[in-house]
């Protein structure tokens, strides 16, 4: 069934790219995918929902997720000027700068986890469909 080769394709290449994000950066990959979101947001900031939206995160997970970029000085909360109960996360310059380091390693390890997928018979079709 192609849907249980995608979940195949999709688990190994996420579990390189967390391994290489963790190794060398000390990034776990949601972390990593927030500061690409956040990097690319207006004004670097998102509401907490859209944030966890936008890496694919329920709301607690969100939460924690957000508080140890925070600890590490990637992020930073503000309250929303309309609406204090809306809360964003921005990211820091310090969170900019650690992004910048880890995205050569993330697209290196993606096109790696693509390079090697693409050796298993089962699975190039559909990574000839992911290169697009």
């Amino acid at each position: 069934m192609t849907w249980d080769r995608f979940a195949l394709l999709y688990a190994r290449v996420e579990a390189d790219l967390a391994k290489a994000l963790q190794r060398g950066h000390g990034l776990g990959l949601s972390e990593y995918r927030a500061l690409v979101q956040l990097a690319g947001a207006s004004g670097g900031e998102l509401r907490m929902q859209e944030l966890a939206e936008a890496v694919g995160l329920n709301q607690s997970s969100v939460t924690r997720l957000v508080a140890r970029l925070e600890e590490a000085g990637m992020t930073r909360r503000d309250l929303c000027s309309a609406d204090r109960r809306g809360v964003y996360s921005v990211i820091t310059d310090e969170g900019r700068a650690r992004l910048a380091e880890a995205t050569p390693t993330y697209e290196r390890s993606l096109a790696a986890a693509l390079e090697q997928a693409d050796d298993d018979p089962a699975l190039s079709r559909l990574v000839l469909a992911v290169r697009g």
